[in-house]
């Protein structure tokens, strides 16, 4: 190659025109570009070579200012419809003359220059370039416009992006919604490290879980870290999750919203009521009913009366309410309470069964509304026993809406209005006692309830209050009522049972400090419940067959039940065969597993998060049990809040010790608790 040549070669991508100089060994040259920086290029790293006359480094700007006004890529176009339809390939030579009418080196340079950067109309051929066909050439520019679409929406995104962190309001389009939708995804796998209970490694976590080709492209495009962590903290600094999101909600199947297609049945069903199937529904509109729940509760599923027959017996009456009113199996409503399993009660909230216009309207027992209902009439022994009892489909009105702590007043005040309050609770003792007889198994831990409201966290200790304990007795004997009038008809229903634990015997106990250590050492050895379309002993219970029949509004197996035994009273066949009802107990109680699941992890980090806002108090604890006593892990119970929490201690300590602690450590969403104990010096002055 001549001395004083001028070459172009790409630096990093970008064109470079420069001179050789000299060789450089056998196959190299020496070129020096206009900056005066000396290049040593091989023949192929050349990309193109100005011919017929030599030029020097000075000369390059000059050369380029003549390149500058020929460089309109539009030109190619008329260039190729020219061209396109013979098919044959041109010169950058040939396209200056096409384009140009001439051949002089700059403009020789310049059809180079548009043939090389097109992407639209010609392809390279070694030396030459071919025109594209028309359907080539059409669908580039299909694709010419789909990339600069995506390029605007790109950029109206980050104008968007840049508002909201701004905290000024944001109305996202479709798009961006797709984009914070993956964002979400992937920050959602948090959770998936958080079910192990061993706390967050987000490096680990980045590299199990690589993010999409989209996420990727976004926490790129706003520089921010490509991790599960980081897509969370944009989320938040978007404004559009909040600090405090259900990330195990967001990762698991449970449905949050309404289908549009079930919400309007539910409202069809409100407004044209269908006809009931029980057209013999017994009159109990006489009856007293009194419903008993916590103030928040919307959702009245139960009621109670009590009566003295003509023979001076007395019968106590558990009324449900009866959602299968306004449903029939395999309909829209029962598809999706199915698909859902139960309620969601989480400390922000519950997500219901069923549509709230239906579940708090009139699936629920109304205080003063005439309301369908199941009833269980029921006659107990004198010492507890189901001595008779029958089932109705009824009409009954609720006389009382009472929350729990109206109930214990009106027990301690013994109102004398209300003896109906006093029998009940008469007969709930008796029952109690009876199912204690029968071996039953008390185990009593302190309990917390978590709410919050805003941005704040409220936790108290549900306290097992004689108002409490009347209600679950009556609830407990209308669920062994439903399953003995399965097992004498021989109905298939999801019966529950628990197998007979292996306790500790009495003198390995008694070696255990009294009180909630022993407790806790007895739930340990307690087995799980099982559910069956058979009858089961429920050994917790002390009962010898046991099913849920008394939350049919926010449980589907006790919607299962009452399908059965309602159809079973009409004398219809059954809606469901005893394989049916095993395939849908199945799926309903693998369903439910997970949002267990998910309300206890919700739990936990809404108590991490409490006792992160409160590094200086100082709680007592108790120390319950060890989870290895060779790393000196235990469990330890917070008395005050009713938690059980991990402590690794630094010394010896015993179980049943009781000690002060503080937080020295929360991250809720790391799942990460740590404690530090307060010696009693310490401790005494924390708390003046």
């Amino acid at each position: 190659m001549e001395k004083g040549t001028l070459v172009e070669f790409r630096v990093q991508g970008d064109r470079r025109l420069g001179i050789v100089e000299r060789p450089d060994g056998k196959t190299r040259w020496f070129v020096v570009d206009e900056r005066g920086q000396s290049h040593s290029l091989a023949p192929r790293q050349i990309t193109y070579t100005v011919t017929g006359q030599t030029y020097k480094t000075s000369e390059i700007a000059s050369f380029l200012e003549q390149v500058k006004p020929y460089l309109d890529p539009s030109s190619l176009e008329v260039a190729w419809e020219l061209l396109v339809e013979d098919g044959e390939t041109v010169t950058p030579d040939q396209m200056a003359n096409l384009l140009f009418s001439e051949s002089a080196a700059p403009l020789c340079y310049a059809a180079y220059c548009l043939l090389s950067d097109d992407k639209l109309y010609f392809k390279q051929k070694g030396d030459a370039y071919e025109p594209r066909t028309a359907a080539q050439v059409a669908e580039r520019q299909h694709q010419v416009e789909v990339e600069a679409l995506k390029a605007k929406g790109q950029q109206e995104f980050l104008v968007r992006v840049e508002q909201a962190l701004k905290g000024e309001a944001v109305e996202w389009g479709r798009h961006d919604r797709q984009r914070l939708e993956g964002l979400e995804k992937y920050a959602a796998l948090i959770a998936d490290t958080v079910r192990t209970g061993v706390g967050v490694n987000y490096d680990s976590l980045a590299r199990a879980y690589p993010p999409s080709a989209a996420v990727l492209e976004t926490m790129t495009m706003l520089g921010r870290p490509t991790t599960p962590q980081g897509a969370f903290q944009l989320l938040v600094d978007l404004g559009y999750w909040s600090p405090y999101e259900n990330l195990f909600l967001r990762r698991s199947s449970i449905p949050i919203q309404f289908p549009h297609k079930v919400l309007e049945v539910a409202q069809q069903r409100l407004d044209f009521p269908p006809i009931d199937s029980d057209t013999n529904r017994l009159d109990l509109t006489h009856l007293k009913v009194y419903t008993i729940d916590d103030e928040t509760t919307t959702e009245i599923d139960d009621g109670l009366s009590w009566e003295v027959l003509p023979d001076g017996r007395e019968r106590l009456w558990v009324h449900i309410a009866d959602p299968t009113r306004w449903l029939v199996p395999e309909d829209e409503l029962d598809l999706e309470a199915r698909k859902r399993g139960t309620t969601v009660y989480l400390p922000t909230g519950m997500i219901p069964m069923f549509p709230e216009v239906l579940a708090t309207g009139p699936m629920s027992l109304i205080q003063g509304r005439v309301c369908c209902a199941l009833s269980f009439g029921i006659i107990l022994g004198t010492t507890g026993g189901v001595e008779d009892y029958s089932i109705h489909t009824s009409l009954i009105k609720p006389t009382y809406r009472l929350t729990y702590e109206d109930v214990d007043e009106m027990l301690q005040l013994r109102v004398q209005a209300e003896p109906e309050i006093a029998a009940i609770a008469i007969w709930a003792q008796r029952r109690r006692a009876w199912r204690y007889a029968q071996g039953a198994i008390s185990i009593t831990m302190p309990e917390a309830t978590i709410k919050v409201k805003g941005e704040e966290i409220h936790i108290d200790i549900l306290d097992d209050s004689p108002s409490r304990q009347l209600v679950a007795e009556m609830m407990i004997v209308a669920g062994e009522v439903a399953a003995r009038y399965g097992k004498t008809h021989n109905i298939p229903l999801p019966f529950r049972g628990q197998p007979q634990p292996e306790l500790p015997p009495d003198e390995e106990l008694l070696l255990l400090p009294a009180g909630f250590v022993r407790a806790c050492a007895m739930r340990r050895c307690m087995p799980k419940s099982e559910m069956s379309i058979t009858p089961l002993r429920h050994a917790g219970l002390g009962l010898d067959t046991y099913t849920q029949a008394t939350s049919p509004i926010r449980r589907y197996s006790d919607l299962l039940t009452h399908f059965q035994i309602k159809a079973h009273l009409r004398g219809e066949v059954l809606p469901f065969s005893a394989d049916q009802l095993k395939e849908v107990m199945m799926t309903v109680t693998s369903i439910t597993q997970e949002v267990t699941m998910v309300e206890r992890q919700t739990n936990r980090y809404y108590a991490l998060e409490y006792l992160r806002r409160h590094p200086e108090e100082t709680w007592d604890v108790t120390v319950l049990m060890w989870l290895r006593e060779d790393s000196n892990l235990a469990l330890i119970l917070l008395e005050d809040l009713g938690l059980q929490l991990p402590m690794v201690f630094k010394r010896s300590v015993n179980l049943g010790e009781q000690i002060v602690v503080k937080v020295s450590h929360a991250d809720p969403q790391k799942d990460m608790i740590q404690f530090q104990e307060i010696i009693y010096q310490e401790a005494q002055t924390a708390a003046n």
